[in-house]
């Protein structure tokens, strides 16, 4: 497949470039450009990055393995990132992974073969106090998972309903009295 941005995208990478003082910062706004258009960042998409910011390919490459968020391959319409960081261990990040892994019959890394659901085992997703936790597609965070509401989220995107964004709310402290 041949990559290219059209004449709209370019003149909106302009805008992007116009901003800082010289093209290497454009390059994480550039990425989402192209993840959004393309579904992903792999190498080829890398490269008409790179082209179209006059940047070494080094440089995006290295920028687009970096972050998580940029697929460097085609992913499922899904993709659940699953926290395994320290605090959402010890809440049972794994056993939320593997029951995923389980109900949806592959691994993390991969896809549905109806290509719906990719599973990324994903470090810290800020946060902690929420685990275990998973995000949708860069997007919503799905707090305090037990299976239940593992099988609830799944049934509902399954039926085209993203779940409602769960608002990580302030614990409000009483004040130590005297």
């Amino acid at each position: 497949m041949k990559y290219e941005f059209t004449e709209d995208e370019l003149k909106q990478i302009e805008v992007i470039k116009a901003r800082y003082p010289e093209a290497r910062p454009a390059t994480l706004p550039v990425l989402w450009i192209a993840q959004n258009k393309f579904g992903h960042v792999e190498p080829d998409v890398q490269k008409l990055v790179a082209r179209t910011l006059g940047l070494p390919e080094a440089h995006v490459h290295g920028v687009a393995e970096f972050y998580t968020q940029y697929y460097k391959k085609e992913q499922g319409k899904f993709v659940l990132d699953v926290c395994t960081c320290l605090s959402c261990q010890i809440c049972g990040g794994y056993d939320i992974l593997h029951y995923l892994e389980d109900k949806l019959g592959i691994k993390h890394g991969e896809t549905t073969k109806d290509k719906m659901f990719t599973i990324q085992q994903v470090e810290c997703l800020g946060a902690c106090g929420y685990a275990p936790m998973m995000q949708i597609t860069n997007g919503v965070y799905v707090n305090h998972l037990t299976r239940e509401k593992v099988d609830k989220v799944i049934h509902g995107l399954k039926n085209g309903e993203m779940p409602e964004f769960e608002p990580m709310e302030m614990r409000k402290v009483k004040p130590q009295e005297n």
